[in-house]
C-alpha cells in the first residue's frame, strides 16, 4: 500500500497526504480525518523517511570507526555488530563513518551536514579533537571510551586499569615473578590510545604491588608482530615467564612464538589479558582473559544516545565495566627456566 493508494481513497491528490503525514504544509482538520480513516482502514504505516520528516529526524545515528583501511579487531567488531543490532531494535539506522587521516572529511559530513541525528565515537584518546569538535557542534553523542577529562561526555568503556591489573594479580597468585605487558601499538599509544596508556598504569601499579619485575612493549595487531614481540621478549629477558596484554590480535602470534621457542602454554609460560569473550573462548588454547561485554557496551552507547537526543540537556552518564577474569587454559604455576 503507498501514498497513491490512499490520496485514491480520499479523494486528494499525492502532496496532500505526504503533507498530512509529514506536516511539511497544513492541511484541514477535515481532510486530515479523512486521510487518517483510509490510513487505518488500509492498516498502512509510513516509511521511515515520512516518520522522520514529521519528527524533524533522520531515524539514523553515526558510528565513528577506525580507518577503513586498519583491521578490526574482534573486540571492535562486537562493538560494531552490538551498536547496529541494538540501534536496529530502536529502528534505528546506522551510517558507518571511518575516522582519522584522510577519512577526517568523512567524519566532518557526519558532524555537520546533519545526516545524523547523534554520533557514538569509538577508539577515544586521552585528548580528542573528534570529541572536541562534536562538543563544539552540539550534535549528541556517546563514547565507547572516554577522553582525559571523564565528566565532559556520556560514555560506556572498560576499565583497563583495574583488569591488567587483575591479570598481574592472578600471575603473581600462580608464583610469576617477571611479567610483561604487550599493548597496542607504538603508535596508537604515543598518540594518547586511553586503553593503552590505563593498561600501563594497572600494569605498573600491580607489578609494584607485589614486588615482581615488569617490562612493558607495544606491539602492532596482528599475528606476525605478535610472533616477533615474542622472539624479542624472550631474548632480551630471558627469565620472563608470563604476559598480560590488551591485544587480542597478537596473541595467535604470542602462541607462535612460544611453540617456536619450544615453551608451552600453560605449563612453561601463561598469558592472561582483556579480550572479547567468544573470540577467547574460541582460540587454541582457550586465554585466560577479563571478559569484555561488547554486547551489552554497545546496546548500553545506543540507549544513552537515544536519551540525549530526546533531551541534550540531559546529565551526563557513565558505565565503566570490570568484569571478572574468567580463568582457562592458558595460566598455571610459574616453572622458572634454568
Amino acid at each position: 500500500m503507498n501514498i497513491g493508494e490512499i490520496a485514491k481513497r480520499a479523494g486528494v491528490s499525492r502532496s496532500t497526504v505526504s503533507y498530512a503525514l509529514t506536516g511539511k504544509r497544513p492541511v484541514s482538520e477535515q481532510t486530515k480525518r479523512r486521510i487518517q480513516a483510509v490510513i487505518d482502514e488500509l492498516g498502512y504505516r509510513p516509511n521511515a523517511s515520512a516518520r522522520a520528516l514529521k519528527e524533524g529526524r533522520t531515524r539514523t545515528i553515526g558510528l565513528v570507526i577506525p580507518p577503513a583501511g586498519q583491521r578490526l579487531t574482534d573486540m571492535q567488531l562486537g562493538f560494531v555488530a552490538s551498536v547496529v543490532d541494538a540501534a536496529a531494535r530502536a529502528d534505528l539506522d546506522v551510517l558507518l563513518s571511518p575516522s582519522g587521516g584522510e577519512h577526517d572529511r568523512s567524519f566532518e559530513r557526519v558532524v555537520s551536514g546533519r545526516r545524523v541525528d547523534g554520533v557514538i565515537l569509538m577508539e577515544i584518546r586521552l585528548e580528542d579533537d573528534r570529541v572536541a569538535r562534536l562538543l563544539d557542534s552540539g550534535v549528541p553523542f556517546v563514547g565507547i571510551g572516554h577522553t582525559r577529562h571523564p565528566e565532559e561526555m556520556s560514555w560506556v568503556d572498560v576499565d583497563y586499569e583495574t583488569l591488567i591489573a587483575k591479570c598481574v594479580h592472578h600471575l603473581a597468585d600462580l608464583g610469576h615473578r617477571h611479567v610483561a605487558l604487550v599493548n597496542r601499538s607504538a603508535e596508537l599509544v604515543a598518540a594518547g590510545y586511553g586503553p593503552g596508556h590505563r593498561a600501563q598504569a594497572g600494569f605498573d601499579r600491580a607489578v609494584a604491588e607485589r614486588g615482581l619485575r615488569g617490562v612493558r612493549v607495544c606491539c602492532a595487531d596482528d599475528v606476525q608482530a605478535g610472533q616477533t614481540c615474542l622472539q624479542q621478549l624472550l631474548a632480551a629477558h630471558p627469565g620472563l615467564t608470563a604476559i598480560a596484554t590488551i591485544n587480542e590480535a597478537a596473541v595467535a602470534g604470542l602462541y607462535r612464538g612460544l611453540a617456536e621457542a619450544g615453551l608451552s602454554v600453560p605449563r612453561d609460560f601463561s598469558i592472561a589479558g582483556v579480550a572479547a569473550r567468544h573470540w577467547a573462548e574460541s582460540v587454541h588454547p582457550p586465554l585466560t582473559a577479563a571478559d569484555v561485554p561488547a554486547d551489552e557496551m554497545g546496546a548500553r552507547a545506543v540507549e544513552l544516545l537515544i536519551q540525549r537526543i530526546a533531551d541534550p540537556a540531559t546529565p551526563h552518564r557513565h558505565l565503566l565495566l570490570a568484569p571478572p577474569v574468567s580463568l582457562r587454559s592458558t595460566t598455571g604455576p610459574a616453572h622458572p627456566r634454568p
